[in-house]
């Protein structure tokens, strides 16, 4: 009896996924419960699971290739259980008993990978064992592979006069293949771009900007962070106290909390903070929830979490649905300046950015202040331009005096 292997239920909204790898091939007895192939959708990877036991005996759909929810993959044939458990008693054969055999065996299970190195392992055909993990868990990443690729000696020149005259008198396909390299979109990579396109067609997006000085912020982690890591096992970042701002702020400019749904705008009595990560596969908005609610430790957990997933790229739909604001953090990658795009049906990003040494003003006098640029994304439909630089003007006031953010909850 054959078994249709179908793609599942992937989250709402979410109709379509690409295939990035099949775990298990024809022929493979698999049990219930394994994992047969991966997915990967706009929002995260799936594990699609065996849902009887037996053999897979066909495979309909193609590694990279887009299917739908309800579409076959493949199929099982549990009626193979007997076939296999009969073969459980017949005699290994000397190669299945060899040592070598075993500790291949035993290495291969042990090599992680994400789907993105795995699948540009495949296209320069390289063996993964070769290449140094440096990623969360010992699991090697697309870099990993990249530097590998980057660090391997070229092949030994023939020294028959054919290659020589290869070498000396290329010819034309083989000097376009040196010079480009195509590679298919990610399903994420294509979400991203046509999220990303959706956002400046159909919003008024308009960016003000505003400078802070984290002076006070600086000198309070200084004096609390170790204090901070021994009581929370968490460490203090900037993180927490922008996330908090950006909530006492959004409490006095609701607009910036609300969204645009048909002729109706809808205020958002909740506080769901988007924090964008620029994973391995794309950009992902995991998001923290009632973040008004919860304390800096909290709040410092959550990221932290969010980060190690995006990186294993285990974070699941729920974790990136949703979120009434957002806030994106160029600064870590140095930028000094930048106009980030809002993420609908949201109506506006805070973007944070390098951290600079600088000379300011201050009561008359020239010091040096550590200067942050921060830039705020509005859709200017239901947001006005004062509201904006209001919201903005008050995120620096709770930044520069952080004791407000207590005080003010």
């Amino acid at each position: 009896m054959a078994t249709d292997i179908l793609v599942p239920h992937l989250g709402d909204s979410v109709l379509e996924a690409t295939i990035i790898k099949w775990v298990k091939q024809e022929g493979d007895f698999v049990n219930t419960g394994d994992t047969i192939l991966e997915l990967e959708t706009e929002k995260a990877n799936f594990e699609v699971a065996a849902e009887t036991s037996g053999v897979l005996k066909s495979i309909g759909r193609i590694e990279n290739e887009d299917v739908e929810v309800g579409d076959v993959l493949g199929s099982i044939d549990s009626s193979a259980k007997a076939e296999k458990s009969s073969t459980k008693t017949e005699k290994p054969t000397e190669e299945a008993k060899t040592p070598e055999a075993i500790i291949e065996s035993a290495n291969a299970e042990k090599i992680k990978a994400t789907p993105v190195a795995q699948n540009i392992a495949k296209q320069e055909n390289i063996d993964l064992a070769a290449v140094t993990p440096t990623g969360v868990g010992n699991k090697i990443t697309k870099d990993d592979v990249n530097k590998h690729v980057q660090s391997a000696p070229d092949k030994t020149a023939d020294t028959t006069s054919e290659s020589v005259s290869s070498e000396l008198f290329p010819s034309l396909s083989q000097l376009n293949s040196n010079r480009e390299k195509r590679v298919k979109l990610s399903r994420r990579r294509r979400t991203i771009a046509r999220r990303l396109k959706e956002a400046q067609n159909s919003a008024a997006i308009l960016t003000t900007f505003n400078e802070i000085d984290m002076s006070s912020v600086m000198g309070l982690r200084k004096r609390r962070k170790d204090q901070f890591k021994e009581k929370y096992g968490v460490g203090l970042g900037f993180s927490s106290f922008f996330i908090k701002a950006c909530v006492g702020a959004l409490k006095l400019f609701p607009e910036l909390n609300a969204e645009i749904q048909g002729e109706e705008i809808v205020y958002k009595n909740y506080y769901d903070i988007g924090v964008a990560i620029g994973a391995e596969e794309g950009l992902v908005v995991p998001v923290i929830r009632e973040a008004d609610k919860k304390s800096f430790a909290q709040i410092e957990h959550d990221v932290k979490n969010f980060a190690l997933k995006s990186n294993d790229g285990t974070l699941t739909l729920d974790e990136l649905m949703g979120g009434t604001f957002s806030i994106t953090n160029g600064g870590v990658y140095g930028s000094l300046m930048s106009t980030p795009i809002i993420n609908p049906p949201q109506v506006g990003i805070l973007g944070l950015h390098n951290i600079n040494q600088k000379p300011v003003v201050i009561d008359g006098e020239i010091v040096i202040r550590p200067m942050m640029y921060v830039a705020l994304s509005y859709d200017h439909r239901i947001v006005d331009g004062k509201e904006a630089v209001q919201y903005l003007v008050k995120i620096k006031e709770l930044i520069e005096d952080p004791e407000t953010l207590l005080i003010e909850g």
